[in-house]
């Protein structure tokens, strides 16, 4: 099985470049720590916290549309569906959870188990 790294994606409405070209294609990276950690010394999140989301999908979004160099401006751009969808988006591919090939003690068949959000039963 092969661990996914990227993940694409098509926006329900687009980001408008300042030509008026519309992107709605693009492509968002699994986050690591280094990514949940350096917004937080970021001015514009400890000013306004609601920032971090803004800061945060900057450095994952590697892609939209033609545009590779995606940044905080872009990102505050999107109209505000787009925001939710790549917020949810991130949430998801970035879950704590875990699958598994597991064998049955009795008749030996295998199959995936999911384990939960860590701290979860």
């Amino acid at each position: 099985m092969e661990f996914k790294t990227e993940y694409e994606f098509s926006l329900p409405r687009g980001y408008v470049d300042g030509d008026g070209n519309l992107h709605r294609e693009g492509v968002m990276r699994l986050a690591n720590a280094k990514d949940e950690i350096v917004p937080l010394n970021d001015l514009r999140v400890q000013r306004n916290r609601a920032y971090l989301i803004i800061v945060l999908l900057s450095r994952v979004v590697t892609r939209l549309g033609s545009i590779s160099d995606v940044n905080t401006g872009m990102i505050e751009n999107l109209f505000a569906s787009d925001l939710r969808f790549l917020e949810e988006m991130y949430n998801r591919i970035n879950e704590d959870e875990a699958t598994v090939t597991v064998a049955c003690p009795e008749c030996g068949s295998k199959f995936e188990r999911e384990f939960g959000r860590l701290g979860e039963s």
